[in-house]
């Protein structure tokens, strides 16, 4: 959830104010808004309604009492400024503005779709919001997926894991790293008449051999041959 910046503030001196905790819709907007405001003389500010920057009514979430305290500045002092570079708005940037597009679904055929730039933007927005809500879930699933797989042997309601791994679309799977050792014998054949050879039969033989599976739930990650002799 997102938090609106900056608190806004309606008092010069300690007096007891009214705090408003405001949220927008978290699956189009997702915004925390919070509000201090008092009318100077600490009484109850009462009911408060906002608009979200976003254009919707958020729902109040809470209302409480809270103190701010008061500013010690003289009039030779001066606040401290501090400025929020301004964005600047393109000149040729028309909110109304009429855009036709391709609407792409998929492998089947692509639609065109004619949309203002306003409403365009918000689509862009709803869909960056939905892809963090995605990435977010996807975590938790893998997370899910680690707690089942590793309570899976010992646990004894298996129906229940079994059950939400089928929910979440979770493949009980684990992998099991393992070492194994082969023993091979088999013929080197070479021409003894050839007064270069370098006779090697580790060299040979390391050289040649090499480890496959051919079971698809096996994945060999490294060969070594050694103790190479003869019989």
């Amino acid at each position: 959830m997102s938090v609106a910046p900056g608190t806004i503030l309606f008092m010069t001196n300690e007096l007891v104010s009214t705090k408003y905790t405001f949220a927008c819709d978290p699956d189009n907007c997702d915004v925390l808004i919070e509000l201090t405001s008092s009318d100077g003389f600490g009484f109850p500010s009462g009911v408060m309604e906002i608009t979200c920057p976003c254009g919707r009514k958020p729902v109040l979430l809470s209302v409480v009492n809270a103190t701010i305290a008061p500013t010690t500045q003289t009039k030779e002092e001066k606040m401290e400024e501090t400025t929020t570079p301004a964005v600047t708005v393109p000149d040729t940037y028309n909110p109304n503005l009429l855009i036709t597009y391709k609407v792409i679904r998929g492998y089947s055929d692509a639609e065109y779709a004619t949309d203002k730039v306003a409403s365009i933007e918000w689509d862009l927005h709803n869909g960056r919001q939905s892809q963090k809500r995605v990435t977010t879930l996807l975590s938790n699933i893998d997370a899910a997926k680690e707690i089942i797989c590793e309570a899976y042997e010992d646990s004894e309601d298996k129906d229940t894991l079994r059950a939400i791994a089928e929910a979440l679309g979770i493949e009980l799977i684990k992998e099991v790293l393992f070492t194994a050792t082969l023993e091979v014998s088999g013929t080197y054949t070479y021409n003894i008449l050839e007064n270069d050879y370098d006779f090697d039969l580790d060299g040979e033989v390391t050289d040649a051999l090499y480890a496959d599976s051919n079971n698809g739930n096996i994945e060999i990650n490294d060969t070594e041959v050694c103790n190479v002799r003869e019989a």
